[in-house]
């Protein structure tokens, strides 16, 4: 059963402000005619205007009329009609309301609302009248005053990438909460730019803003989709220079990413794909783009545990905002369920207040949309314990919104809508999403269950009403693309490993062990080949790409299974490769040098003792003993580990490799000295019953 979770935000003040037209006397006392709508109000918020009033018995829809009027309230235009309102909008049908953003902000207008039952016309609503929100920031204040060349141009125009450049580095420049970094450079050589948001600054290093529990955004993936960048570089502002403690609050407790472009020369030439033609979204587990590689690098780095993917989508059909989570099955279900509930118990709810029609994709005649392949981002992210979601902006004005024949019109719904979507996953950050992805991440490292290498999690229809007609479709996983009997590694030869590839822009890719390393997975290296564990937090995408099975791989690995199971008696000398599973080994054991232990599920009754060995790799295991490794070279990882004693890892060289030590119960002293590069937690403490010093003194 999916979770629920309670949402404790409150709307934001910063992007909501309320201003109604009280009724005079004379309406206060006059009798509504039959079936006319009333109480009618507009709240105002960033470019959209939220309309709520009481339902008519027995109405088919809702009609919203807009009219520009002058400040003594005369009008200046024609009345249009800018909305309908449908009774599958969204889930709380008592109280309807409907979000207009069809409108330059900081305008004036008056509007009513009629219902319809059938085709039958019923009597307008009394008038509202208020002057829509001008577009954040004081044009007086620095840093406030900045607007991008979609706001100058009045979303004639979309904001051009040296306008971009110039913007985020005036807003680095002015603002001490941000610093722009490149992540990389695009294949024409465009920087790929990344924003990193703190209060009062924020963290200097990967690693410093890893442990602030980052969140991240991207912004602008198909070229031809830049409703979301717009929303990015406007929140981008807000972020960095608002004083509303909502806002100071936040980033004082997190860090926000937002990249606004990872595809700057599709954006240049209004593509859907890269210079190459290549739809990065069909690449963020393959990386043979220098695009996705700087993302899924960043992500290795700065290890957001929260994350959202704009798109636009060509449904006219469709609602405001279909969203989705990550559904490949190999996605942890923590991770899944709190997707979930991100989408479905906190953008349902909070779109229904607002008034954006919130559902997921796919909702509305929308096909083979939203399945379970791995290298879309939502389901690369889901595989790598981040909860997320897709964000789609419905293209066209559709049905539900008949005036945006205007262009400048569609493109504010558009943008306004997402900026609305950013701010509430900011919000819901604030809930706690961490422990999904503790219990993520432990459960992968366990290398239990089966492996689908294609197969989506089912979306059933949200309990009635139902944000649109139907639940996204199921790609069922067929019975040969299942692996019951997980491997316990995948070997690869020195040629598939380091072997040239042609995967790339121009014929030229980079290697595996290239790629490998920016998932930032561990490989051991012994005599015979390249091992690569799968008791590591990214369990469910390294068959994807290694298995013969994998639809979209890398290679063709060989699968080795464990080695020792079972019950074992007497001291265990480790010689070369060794995995053992639920097995139980009752005596002391020591890797030699150059060896490799991989133990899942497993006890181990003595110590454990590793010295200038290849790797050392436990999860979801008990040690009744110390546990030393010292001198070790390739790859250290200690995972959901119960280990009766001392733990000291020393003089371990495993280059940028960090050495894992997360989620452990340690009921000794911590001791980690000289070792080449730090060990981390990935944010997971571990319990120790005992001192914490030097390089593990804050894990």
């Amino acid at each position: 059963m999916r979770r629920q979770r309670p949402t404790l935000i409150a709307v934001s003040t910063l992007i909501a402000v309320t201003l109604t037209t009280a009724p005079t006397p004379a309406n206060a006392q006059r009798a509504a005619p039959p079936d006319q709508v009333t109480a009618l109000t507009a709240h105002q918020a960033d470019g959209y205007t939220t309309l709520a009033w009481q339902p008519v018995n027995g109405a088919t829809d809702y009609q919203i009329e807009r009219t520009p009027v002058a400040a003594d309230n005369t009008p200046t235009g024609a009345p249009t009609i800018v909305g309908i309102w449908r009774p599958n909008r969204q889930i709380n049908q008592q109280a309807p309301t409907f979000a207009d953003a069809g409108y330059h902000p900081g305008d004036t207008f008056q509007w009513r609302v009629r219902a319809r039952t059938g085709t039958t016309e019923q009597p307008y609503s009394d008038p509202v009248t208020a002057t829509t929100t001008a577009p954040w920031g004081n044009p007086t204040t620095p840093g406030e005053q900045l607007r991008t060349g979609w706001e100058t141009t009045h979303a004639a125009q979309y904001t051009s990438d040296t306008d971009e450049y110039a913007y985020t580095t005036a807003i680095d420049a002015l603002s001490d909460r941000v610093r722009a970094v490149e992540l990389g450079r695009t294949v024409q050589n465009r920087p790929i730019n990344m924003l990193v948001i703190g209060h009062p600054t924020p963290a200097t290093t990967p690693e410093a803003v890893a442990a602030t529990a980052p969140v991240a955004i991207n912004c602008n993936v198909h070229g031809n989709e830049p409703g979301d960048r717009e929303a990015c570089l406007i929140m981008a502002r807000q972020l960095a220079f608002s004083t509303d403690p909502r806002i100071t609050d936040l980033l004082s407790h997190t860090t926000v990413l937002i990249v606004p472009t990872i595809n700057g020369d599709g954006r240049a030439n209004n593509t859907r794909g890269n210079s190459t033609g290549q739809d990065l979204n069909r690449d963020y587990s393959l990386i043979r783009q220098p695009e996705t590689t700087a993302y899924i690098r960043m992500v290795r780095d700065y290890r957001p545990v929260a994350g959202y993917d704009g798109h636009e989508f060509g449904n006219s059909r469709a609602g405001d905002l279909p969203m989705l989570p990550p559904r490949h099955q190999n996605v942890a279900q923590p991770i899944f369920d709190q997707s979930q509930d991100m989408i479905e118990g906190h953008m349902y709810a909070k779109g229904a207040e607002a008034g954006w029609w919130a559902c997921p994709y796919g909702c509305e005649g929308g096909g083979n949309v939203g399945l379970s392949e791995e290298t879309i981002l939502r389901n690369t992210l889901g595989l790598k314990n981040v909860t997320n979601s897709l964000l789609e902006l419905r293209s066209s004005g559709g049905q539900t919104r008949p005036d945006e024949g205007n262009t400048a019109n569609n493109r504010r719904r558009k943008t306004y809508s997402a900026l609305w979507t950013f701010h509430q996953f900011l919000d819901y950050h604030r809930t706690d999403i961490l422990k999904a992805r503790t219990e993520a991440i432990k459960s992968q490292a366990a290398n239990t269950g089966r492996l689908v290498f294609r197969g989506s999690r089912p979306i059933p229809a949200h309990p009635a009403p139902h944000p649109g007609d139907s639940p996204p479709p199921l790609d069922a996983p067929p019975a040969d693309l299942i692996l019951d009997n997980a491997p316990c590694a995948y070997k690869l030869t020195d040629a598939q490993y380091n072997g040239a590839r042609t995967d790339g822009p121009g014929g030229v890719g980079t290697t595996v062990a290239q790629r490998i390393a920016a998932h930032g997975w561990k490989v051991i290296k012994t005599g015979d080949g390249y091992y690569v564990p799968l008791n590591q937090p990214e369990r469910g995408l390294i068959p994807l790409l290694l298995d013969t099975k994998g639809v979209e791989k890398l290679t063709d690995g060989e699968r080795v299974y464990p080695t020792l199971t079972g019950r074992r008696n007497g001291p265990l000398v480790v010689s070369g490769f060794t995995c053992a599973d639920d097995a139980t080994i009752n005596g002391p054991v020591t890797v030699q040098t150059g060896a490799a232990l991989v133990a899942t599920g497993t006890t181990i009754s003595g110590p454990v003792s590793a010295t200038r060995a290849a790797g050392v790799l436990l999860a979801d295991t008990t040690v009744n003993g110390p546990l030393q490794i010292t001198n070790t070279t390739d790859a250290i990882s200690i995972i959901d580990v119960t280990i009766a004693g001392p733990v000291n890892l020393s003089g371990n060289t495993t280059g940028t490799d960090a050495p894992l030590l997360a989620g452990n119960t340690i009921r000794g002293p911590l001791t980690c000295t000289a070792n080449s590069t730090a060990p981390t937690n990935l944010g997971i403490a571990n319990t120790v019953h005992g001192p914490r010093t030097t390089q593990c003194a804050a894990l």
